[in-house]
């Protein structure tokens, strides 16, 4: 009883982690599901990280919170801007860094990224379409590099969408985050 009852303290004493762990696994699964993650989930997830910030610790934890999310908005926003990458998925990341500040939303998504692009492998080699998504992926590496316009490069993006294997990038996000707070010891 007394180990349920020092595991139950744990738990409570990381509330705002297991918040943000719901949160991203519920994004995942309407994620992988309709390919969206939904604004109804992102934006009440980043303006409940910047309030509880302000009360928790004043107007510097709102300062670090807003930090936070810029962080989460800059490191997957180019990739928005260039049509890689939907809205939602920015938002989500961006959520995640209001809660958990600068420092773990960069470990964070460093691990996310790396989750992403094992995922994007396993899912080519098992749609047996390498060579296909191996040209799209030179071509648009080569539209990034000679191009440079990103309201250009959206719209080749959405223009070549249809023929695109789609990873919901929910998914990376949630488990990489996941990952990185259970490997930080944030979630007990």
């Amino acid at each position: 009883m007394e180990m349920l009852h020092g595991i139950a303290g744990q738990l409570a004493a990381h509330w705002p982690v297991w918040l943000v762990t719901i949160a991203l696994v519920v994004a995942a699964v309407i994620d992988g599901w309709a390919l969206k993650v939904p604004n109804w989930l992102t934006y009440p997830l980043i303006a409940s990280g910047w309030l509880y910030s302000t009360l928790a610790f004043g107007w510097e934890g709102l300062g670090w919170s807003l930090l936070g999310t810029a962080v989460g908005l800059a490191l997957l926003l180019p990739a928005y801007a260039i049509g890689g990458m939907g809205a939602g998925d920015v938002k989500l990341l961006a959520g995640v860094g209001a809660w958990v500040y600068m420092t773990d939303t960069l470990y964070a998504f460093g691990i996310s990224a790396v989750v992403g692009a094992i995922l994007a492998v396993l899912m080519v080699v098992y749609r047996r379409a390498w060579w296909h998504h191996w040209f799209q992926m030179r071509a648009i590496l080569n539209e990034i590099l000679t191009i440079r316009d990103p309201q250009q490069l959206s719209a080749i993006a959405a223009e070549r969408k249809p023929s695109m294997l789609l990873l919901p990038y929910g998914i990376p996000i949630a488990i990489g985050t996941i990952a990185y707070f259970a490997f930080a010891g944030m979630l007990v």
